[in-house]
């Protein structure tokens, strides 16, 4: 009966230090690298240079935190998801954005200076690549500029997006 119950009591302790163990483990994701892209989070307003609207921007935490997940409705009806993660193992972000036009980008990158910068190649339907440098750049106020910017060469690059992002009202 002595044996029983020390055998009892000695699992009882062995299961609360196997669980105050595993509460003192760091939750995924939570480092400073794979935060580096809150800055993002929002639902927002997105402007053009000139002040016009460009369209509407969610971008949410999901999958425990790990994944940023961005919903874009254009204002001239395209709509676009994109994927946004950290990668630990090679110490990149990535970002997979596909949209209503069936394009599909795959951007690889890093934070840096303020800003989070990625970039990739893409096919074009004639068969030859471009490349693509999009950065993110925190503003005052909360709000958000993001450049997208595309080369046929990775040498010459011209502006095909200029957006400010500003928080919408909750």
């Amino acid at each position: 009966m002595h044996r029983q119950l020390a055998a009892g009591f000695l699992l009882t302790i062995c299961a609360a230090g196997i669980s105050i163990a595993a509460e003192t483990k760091p939750k995924p994701c939570s480092s400073a690298e794979h935060r580096a892209f809150d800055f993002w989070v929002g639902s927002w307003r997105v402007e053009n240079p000139d002040g016009k609207l460009a369209g509407h921007n969610a971008i949410t935490k999901s999958h425990d935190g790990c994944v940023l997940q961005e919903n874009w409705r254009g204002r001239g009806g395209l709509t676009g998801s994109s994927l946004n993660i950290y990668d630990a193992a090679t110490k990149r972000w990535h970002q997979t954005w596909v949209d209503s036009s069936g394009a599909l980008l795959l951007l690889d990158g890093a934070y840096a200076n303020n800003a989070m910068q990625l970039s990739g190649t893409h096919k074009n339907p004639d068969g030859t690549s471009g490349h693509d440098r999009i950065t993110w750049s925190r503003l005052q106020n909360g709000r958000v500029r993001q450049i997208w910017e595309q080369s046929p060469d990775g040498k010459s690059w011209t502006v095909a997006f200029d957006g400010t992002y500003i928080p919408e009202a909750k």
